[in-house]
């Protein structure tokens, strides 16, 4: 299953005449809430957020007023720096529901993570568990926050393991969180790590988007000052991170290259 592909289907879809019937179907939660979306304004879409979608072509849309749910990625990269840095973090706006296999691979870690109103409350333990771990389409745990939890497995004390099975290929932080320090060796699509005392600050290239919140989360506990090249990556999914962080206590500013 595809999430953009299912979202532009669908999309069109709503327009189009007939019936549409799109099977294997993307199920995550930002599949539903499109689904949501397009009926406030008129479509007849059933089966959002499940495998099996239906959509029933109208004539037109009208305009419609829908909140956007919490970017569950996001705050998962949140509750990982919280981890990383033994700080405490309250995430308001956030949704636990769409992120247990995130919270309990979290909690499995040592990491505390409570609920609170309309949010949670992100602590960690002293002592960082290892754990294996590998991505699946939701409800499994997201590939979008696989390197951001290789960061934070860089730090638990023994070895893990972290199976891509979405992208295979998707291990480019790697290279560079080892240049950091981190100890890493790849077996196929599997990454095992081994914990480390401490990461070193180094210059470090992003390579995409999640690369890029891995490295500057790697940033945040490692000693010395780390410059994270070709951040302009991040920007597709956080919006003013470097901010948010620093408002958290960190010692991070952008830089023009």
């Amino acid at each position: 299953s595809t999430v953009l592909g299912t979202a532009n289907v669908m999309t069109a879809a709503a327009l189009a005449e007939g019936t549409t019937v799109i099977e294997s179907a993307a199920c995550e939660p930002e599949i539903a809430d499109l689904a949501a979306y397009l009926n406030a304004m008129g479509a007849k879409v059933t089966g959002g957020g499940t495998p099996r979608v239906v959509v029933e072509g109208v004539r037109k849309l009208h305009g419609a007023e829908h909140d956007i749910i919490p970017d569950r990625i996001e705050a998962g990269t949140f509750m990982v720096a919280s981890a990383l840095t033994n700080g405490e973090v309250t995430l308001s706006n956030c949704c636990l529901d769409h992120m247990l296999a995130v919270v309990d691979k979290l909690r499995e870690i040592g990491v505390i993570v409570e609920q609170a109103d309309g949010g949670a409350v992100v602590a960690s333990a002293r002592h960082l568990e290892p754990t294996d771990v590998t991505t699946q389409p939701y409800p499994g745990f997201p590939t979008d926050l696989q390197a951001q939890l290789m960061t934070l497995l860089c730090m638990a004390d023994g070895n893990s393991a972290i199976t891509e099975k979405i992208f295979p290929d998707r291990f480019m932080h790697v290279a560079e969180l080892m240049r950091m320090g981190a100890n890493i060796r790849k077996e196929g699509p599997t990454a095992i790590v081994t914990g480390v005392k401490g990461l070193i600050g180094a210059p470090v290239m992003a390579s995409d988007l999640r690369a890029s919140a891995a490295l500057v989360l790697a940033g945040l506990v490692a000693r010395d000052q780390t410059t994270v090249h070709r951040v302009y990556h991040i920007d597709r999914g956080y919006e003013r991170i470097e901010q948010k962080l620093r408002s958290l206590g960190a010692d991070i500013q952008r830089r023009a290259e």
